[in-house]
């Protein structure tokens, strides 16, 4: 029986830290040596990290990673590795080397380069035209890159067909909520059709507004998962694959009609079982959220975070997040009240942060929103207090937060949802100033949920449950809540996922029983409210389509549907 056994190296690259990253490969070469792999994958542009962007423009940078991968190629003795880097030729490639016994085996280059989301690959690479394969011994092999798999017909088919019994696909596929079972089903798909065991590595960890949580998976050639990585988390998954089995199912096959004789296979060390757990759906988006959240700000240099603390739903879920991400001896929450700021919301502030055993600072704002109107006494006299005196109050906030993290090195987390970014709903300067924005792309529905699982995984309330049953407000003048200015957030959270998400129009919408003038209001709150978003700081992405990346109003913009 022809067995080969397979590591994937689901590992977490930092962008531009060749070195590092080159360190990290090295490592995990090691460790895939150690259990006996026969090839070891390792993911898109391990080299450089995903997605190097403008990097691509600086030649010393490709220059700098050719030299890495040539460095990695001597340490492959006695092995093959497939790792991903930018090639240059008479332009440079998304690439794929084949590394095999201390050597360039050959290079694949990626054929479709995505350029929709946030991808924007048209503008660094030139795509490439071949499909190679690669014998190994008495196995056929090859590779190539993340979007080249999900065509039907595209390069797997190809190489399939030149003979590949295995076919190794690398990849930085970034996470939304629901991608990774739609991902499965398809990879399940390509090898079943194609009469191949696929071999899907996928980056893990943060970028950015991006998070990529591995899920890498091992399938035979019956499109059955033979092995699958951990989500959210390095991970190295190796199992063997029978390359005698892909044979005998291609003597079926009428496009097939040779195949090698096979040989014996060399003895293997014994695998230790392994079981992965597929997370339920609130566990996997508060992971990500987690890990785009921890990367960041460890990636940036920064060891401790702050938040304001209001007492409401927001902010008590971003800093559990931050928790989770840093730990309680990383994180501050600063409770800063101002004249109309409830007992409840105070009490609750510092409950949570008793309950999540972060540091507890109290600012109050009252004697510095005085001085702020005294000092705006003479220009605004005779006029009536407005919405201007409540972005005080949210920019004297700000002020704070930033002060605080000047003196102390600290990272302020914003805490602004995508229905309230989304429909402006927020203040420039204010509660938007900082560095990220945790829950930038959840939906306040969906934070709610967060926050239940929240409370469930700890086995108690980490958030009280007076949090959850006051209606929400922002606490600027007497008496507000959200819905004052906003629909009830079940109705507005599914309005903008039509709008935003699904790209459908105003009297799609309508048509899916909604009102009118409710719809035609927050299309209108959306489309103006793009200068805000575009000056807030950048957050984890989690649904298919997220404010930033993913979606690109132009700020000075006339249409308005009809």
């Amino acid at each position: 029986m022809r067995r080969l056994r397979v590591g994937l190296a689901q590992v977490n690259p930092t962008v531009g830290d060749i070195d590092g990253n080159t360190s990290r490969v090295l490592e995990w070469l090691a460790r895939a040596r150690g259990l006996g792999c026969d090839l070891v994958a390792f993911p898109e542009l391990i080299v450089t990290g995903y997605p190097p962007e403008d990097l691509l423009f600086k030649s010393a940078f490709i220059e700098a990673n050719r030299r890495a991968l040539a460095h990695i190629a001597r340490a492959t003795t006695g092995l093959t590795a497939v790792v991903g880097f930018v090639d240059k030729r008479d332009d440079i490639f998304n690439a794929a080397a084949v590394l095999h016994d201390g050597a360039v085996a050959g290079i694949y280059h990626k054929q479709y380069l995505p350029n929709y989301g946030v991808f924007d690959e048209n503008r660094y690479f030139q795509a490439g035209v071949e499909a190679p394969v690669f014998v190994i011994g008495d196995t056929t092999i090859a590779a190539n890159i993340c979007e080249d798999v999900w065509y039907p017909t595209g390069p797997t088919t190809g190489q399939a067909l030149a003979g590949a019994e295995l076919v190794v696909t690398i990849n930085g596929s970034p996470y939304h909520a629901g991608k990774g079972r739609f991902r499965e089903k398809m990879l399940a798909t390509r090898a079943a059709d194609d009469l191949v065991c696929l071999a899907f590595v996928n980056t893990v960890g943060g970028q950015d507004e991006l998070v990529f949580d591995g899920q890498s998976f091992l399938f035979n050639e019956r499109g059955e998962c033979i092995a699958r990585g951990r989500a959210f988390e390095e991970d190295l998954v190796v199992a063997d694959i029978d390359l005698d089995a892909v044979f005998r199912a291609r003597l079926h096959d009428s496009r097939r009609r040779k195949e090698k004789p096979p040989l014996p296979a060399l003895a293997k060390p014994p695998l230790p079982p392994r079981e992965v757990t597929v997370l339920e759906p609130e566990e996997e988006i508060l992971q990500a959220l987690v890990v785009g959240t921890r990367d960041y700000v460890r990636k940036n240099g920064f060891q401790r975070v702050v938040i304001g603390l209001s007492g409401g739903i927001d902010s008590a879920l971003v800093a559990a997040i931050a928790v989770r991400a840093l730990g309680a001896e990383n994180v501050s929450g600063v409770s800063m009240p101002s004249p109309f700021s409830s007992a409840g919301t105070r009490a609750d502030a510092r409950r949570v942060a008793r309950n999540l055993g972060i540091e507890f600072l109290q600012l109050p704002i009252t004697a510095v929103l005085r001085a702020y109107k005294r000092g705006l006494a003479g220009p605004f006299k005779g006029l009536r207090e407005d919405v201007t005196e409540e972005n005080l109050q949210a920019r004297i906030r700000g002020n704070l937060l930033m002060a605080l993290s000047n003196k102390f090195g600290w990272l302020v987390l914003t805490t602004g949802n995508k229905s309230e970014i989304g429909v402006g709903y927020t203040t420039l300067y204010g509660d938007m100033a900082g560095g990220f924005a945790v829950i930038k792309d959840v939906p306040k529905t969906l934070v709610y949920r967060l926050a239940r699982h929240v409370n469930r995984h700890a086995g108690r309330d980490l958030i009280p449950e007076s949090i959850f049953t006051r209606p929400p407000s922002a606490e600027l003048r007497a008496g507000q809540t959200d819905q004052d200015l906003l629909p009830p957030y079940e109705v507005l959270d599914r309005i903008l996922e039509a709008y935003v998400e699904e790209d459908r129009s105003l009297a799609d919408i309508v048509a899916d029983g909604f009102d009118p003038a409710i719809v035609r209001r927050v299309i209108a709150m959306i489309d103006r409210n793009e200068y805000k978003r575009r000056q807030g700081p950048i957050g984890v992405k989690i649904t298919p389509r997220a404010f930033g990346r993913d979606w690109r109003l132009p700020i000075v913009n006339k249409f308005r549907e009809p």
